[in-house]
């Protein structure tokens, strides 16, 4: 059982299927409510945001990739995509848009609920280590907007720090050219993904200027880049 209520978001437009969600996650003692349109969904986001969302690849309105786009701009809350198409350009896709994970129908209601448990717990510890200056040698002051290093404040463009921030508060995820561009574009819609490798390089540089010998962000060939740094 949840150790505090979380609030789960439950975008789907098949009744049953969203009702039957809505019951295990109820059962598991998360809070749970159900949208069926895309649109409605996402200005409720925006309104109230929620603690975790299960959302629907195929939605009336605004179909589920376009939402998880659409929320990746202004909030980095845990998404898990349903999804009927099993080819994998498809899963690929709603990972593209920034999705934790998805899962394909038809599906447990168990595995369902076991995964949203670990996606929450995962970025719960994620939150956690980045929240005081002893927690790690990297420290993101979100009211300053601002990253430091071992207690050296690093002097970062607004786009390195949006870049080194995702990279932080995502340790050992890897990260395509079009992600990092997603977590950009609500600042600068000029940028392109290929400016995503001179903001990785100028990056680079700065933290060995900080701390020598330091290899943090790491290039996965075809992929795009991780960043794992331990002290």
């Amino acid at each position: 059982m949840p150790t505090a209520t979380k609030q789960l978001l439950i975008v789907e437009d098949e009744n049953d299927l969203s009702a039957l969600i809505a019951d295990y996650a109820r059962h598991a003692g998360y809070g749970a409510h159900i949208i069926a349109d895309g649109e409605a969904a996402l200005q409720r986001i925006k309104a109230q945001m929620p603690d975790f969302i299960v959302l629907d690849l195929m939605l009336p309105g605004l179909d589920g990739l376009s939402v998880c786009q659409a929320v990746r701009r202004f909030s980095q809350v845990p998404i898990l995509m349903l999804t009927a198409k099993v080819e994998e350009v498809d899963r690929l896709l709603g990972l593209e848009a920034g999705a934790d994970d998805y899962l394909c129908k038809p599906f447990s209601p168990r595995e369902l609920m076991a995964r949203i448990k670990a996606i929450l717990r995962r970025t719960e510890h994620k939150d956690s280590a980045v929240s005081t200056p002893q927690a790690n040698s990297f420290y993101v002051d979100e009211s300053a907007q601002a990253i430091s290093l071992k207690g050296k404040i690093l002097e970062l463009t607004r786009s390195e720090y949006l870049i080194l921030k995702t990279f932080i508060t995502h340790p050992g995820q890897v990260f395509s050219r079009l992600q990092l561009l997603d977590h950009l574009s609500q600042d600068n819609f000029n940028v392109t993904d290929r400016a995503i490798d001179s903001h990785i390089k100028n990056l680079r540089k700065k933290l060995e200027l900080a701390l020598p010998e330091i290899q943090a962000i790491h290039s996965i060939y075809g992929l795009g880049y991780r960043f794992d740094y331990h002290d």
